[in-house]
């Protein structure tokens, strides 16, 4: 992603910066019919992608010389300062609040973006005048974290102008998982083989396919839920016709249905997967208060139990719970935190 094209110019690179915002926010960078977008695509000479979906966060992505990738911060800062003035003319506030931008970074950088005790970052403040933060937490489901920028337009240009040379300076190591934002999701129930999603007090049918794959689930299946031989399910009929498309009352729903799961349950079937760690290595898989067995636990979507130490053993059993997919995950990530504990980067 980040190819060094360093020319005798200096620091003239292709560089990918992601930034993380907010529906309205991306509305306020497209413009009406995509205008705002194309002169910002145009005057800069970056490329501004951003991300589809139906999400309440979306991903923008910035590609270009360094150059290019400096303008297209200074149009989208002052775009946001214009909002926030325009924002203020209807309102009382009298103090006019910054700019903030959110921008998304590989974890693996974000130790050398903070440096020494927290010296890089301090450096970083001071100078340019805005305020930066970088997440504890890696963003869900990534090994990418939220780096925070907010001050004047002009301070954000200066500052993620020194956050381009460390990034440089310090590549990403190892592999990167980015962030891609969920969407915004309606919760799934099935009843008698039919899957209906929630909004409001109702539940609706849901589109085709989810019921499809839901019931191959079920013929999966070896047992029935509670014991019934068959769902009991009633047909539904209006004016004679059987219909698909009835809205229910939501305890409608709960009271017919023989069983209620959330979400699709068509994933494979759950297995067990046993591994033993030395015990002076099982501090840096849990973390300070369980924060990295936690971040594991969620990007990995498996479930880890941590034996309690027994005496005179010099080991600790881990257990790993989930799908196939789920304990490779885990193994990968417990692995990568033991790699960066031996050769002494745990501290990032």
């Amino acid at each position: 992603e980040m190819e060094s094209k360093v020319s005798e110019g200096g620091l003239n690179v292709t560089l990918t910066i992601r930034l993380l915002m907010h529906g309205k926010e991306v509305g306020s960078i497209i413009g009406k019919k995509g205008e705002t977008v194309k002169k910002m695509r145009e005057e800069s000479g970056a490329r501004i992608n951003i991300s589809e979906g139906n999400c309440p966060e979306r991903i923008v992505t910035i590609t270009g010389p360094t150059d290019a990738i400096f303008k297209a911060f200074a149009m989208i800062a002052y775009k946001f300062e214009e909002d926030i003035t325009n924002s203020m003319s209807n309102s009382t506030a009298t103090s006019k609040p910054p700019v903030t931008l959110r921008l998304v970074v590989p974890a693996s950088q974000c130790g050398s973006l903070i440096g020494k005790g927290g010296s890089k970052i301090k450096e970083i403040r001071e100078s340019t005048g805005a305020q930066v933060q970088v997440a504890g937490d890696m963003l869900p489901n990534s090994t990418e974290r939220a780096v925070t920028i907010s001050g004047t337009p002009d301070a954000i240009i200066q500052c993620v102008k020194q956050i381009c040379v460390v990034m440089l300076e310090s590549p990403p190591k190892g592999a990167t998982i980015p962030y891609r934002p969920k969407p915004a999701s309606t919760p799934v129930i099935f009843a008698g083989g039919q899957a209906y999603t929630i909004q409001g007090q109702y539940a609706i049918p849901h589109p085709d396919q989810l019921t499809k794959l839901h019931q191959l689930a079920m013929q999966q299946t070896p047992f029935t839920p509670l014991g019934q031989t068959t769902p009991a399910f009633p047909v539904l009929t209006v004016a004679g016709k059987q219909r698909s498309s009835i809205v229910l009352p939501l305890q409608a729903v709960i009271t017919m249905s023989p069983c209620i799961c959330p979400g699709l349950d068509a994933s494979p079937p759950a297995s067990t997967h046993e591994l033993t760690i030395p015990n002076d290595l099982i501090g840096c898989i849990i973390g300070r208060q369980g924060t990295k067995i936690n971040e594991i636990r969620q990007m990995s979507g498996a479930q880890i139990k941590i034996a309690n130490a027994t005496e005179g053993s010099s080991e600790r059993q881990i257990t790993i719970t989930g799908t196939p997919a789920n304990i490779s995950l885990a193994q990968y990530l417990i692995n990568a935190r033991l790699t960066s504990e031996v050769t002494g980067m745990g501290a990032l």
